[in-house]
């Protein structure tokens, strides 16, 4: 395939977010993303609501880009749309309609890994960010998934440590929720972290072998802390909050720097990029700033847009996969859980 321009529509609907994107080779024209606010009345995302929202909100998200973009549909090259894993009802609704859209229009389709996505996304062109240079170690950290990955290529990648149990998202979440905070309230424990003091609350980091993690143990022993303090103080979370969630925001922080810490040294390699949506709190990315000149790392973080789902992470996969003529026919299906 050597036609010049490439536009790639993407479309990303593996949670609750329904996004599309279309990208210009391997440039973003259009980023848009369709937010269900509607799970927040139940403190999580609820897999059928998710799916009929994706159903209303899917046609009018990819009008949007489409126009953003300034291109009509007969522009495009090819479409990729997330495969897995996620949530079955909402995969199937972005997956059936990019193979429509794609066999309607007679252009190639490309299934893409969402995990991949979030490692890749640093390949997209973005004034002032840096592309990292294979091999590079990804830690991939999000609601779903916590993992450091050896990626060789654009399609080499090796998961060379991963959670044992909870990721590091839910851990986040499921602290919030211990705290009395709205979900989702990872967001709101890195804001009211900015305010705290780290070191006034101490907890143990669990010990796990290799490169791989655990945040089970920690949520049980935030659990218990809370309850021994509201005990003795009711009024506990709302006078401490603050120091509080900067001390467990400090304490995931540790358990993260060690793993990659440990990874550069078994690797050697000293280029580190994060991705997922929990490479939006601002604590881990002023970490893994400092780390460069602390310990001569090159460190890749994403444009703020490129952390949480979105379908540009998909389109530039969709690219890649596109100038090796890595297409799927209408027989692919989607897949809640896959092989990375």
């Amino acid at each position: 395939m050597s036609k010049s321009p490439i536009y790639i529509l993407a479309i990303e609907s593996s949670c609750d977010d329904t996004a599309a994107a279309v990208l210009k080779d391997s440039k973003v024209l259009s980023n848009v993303v369709a937010r269900q606010e509607i799970h927040e009345e139940y403190g999580g995302v609820v897999p059928e609501l998710a799916s009929r929202a994706h159903q209303q909100n899917i046609v009018p998200v990819v009008d949007v880009a489409l126009k953003k973009a300034g291109i009509d549909k007969n522009d495009l090259s090819g479409i990729a749309f997330t495969q897995g894993p996620g949530l079955m009802g909402s995969l199937l609704v972005g997956s059936s309609f990019a193979k429509s859209l794609a066999m309607s229009l007679q252009v190639p389709l490309m299934a893409v890994h969402h995990m991949h996505a979030h490692v890749l996304a640093h390949f997209i062109d973005e004034e002032g960010y840096d592309k990292p240079e294979f091999p590079f170690l990804a830690m991939t950290i999000s609601g779903g998934h916590t993992q450091i990955i050896k990626v060789n290529s654009f399609f080499d990648m090796e998961i060379i440590g991963e959670t044992t149990d909870d990721a590091v998202g839910e851990a986040f979440d499921k602290t919030a929720k211990i705290l009395g905070l709205p979900y989702p309230g990872g967001p709101l424990i890195d804001k009211y972290a900015k305010e705290g003091n780290p070191k006034v609350y101490q907890f143990t980091k669990p010990k796990v072998d290799g490169l791989n993690f655990s945040f089970s143990g920690l949520k049980t022993q935030i659990l218990y802390f809370i309850q021994k303090n509201v005990k003795e103080n009711p009024n506990f979370i709302e006078e401490n909050k603050a120091d509080i969630c900067a001390s467990i925001q400090n304490i995931i922080i540790q358990i993260l720097m060690d793993k990659i810490k440990m990874a550069v040294e078994e690797t050697g390699i000293n280029q580190i990029a994060i991705g997922g949506g929990v490479s939006a709190n601002s604590g881990i990315r002023i970490t893994l700033k400092e780390a460069e000149s602390k310990y001569g790392w090159k460190t890749f973080v994403p444009k703020f847009e490129y952390t949480t789902d979105n379908a540009a992470m998909i389109g530039i996969v969709g690219y890649h996969k596109y100038l090796e003529n890595k297409f799927e026919d209408s027989s692919v299906v989607s897949k809640a859980r896959i092989e990375f």
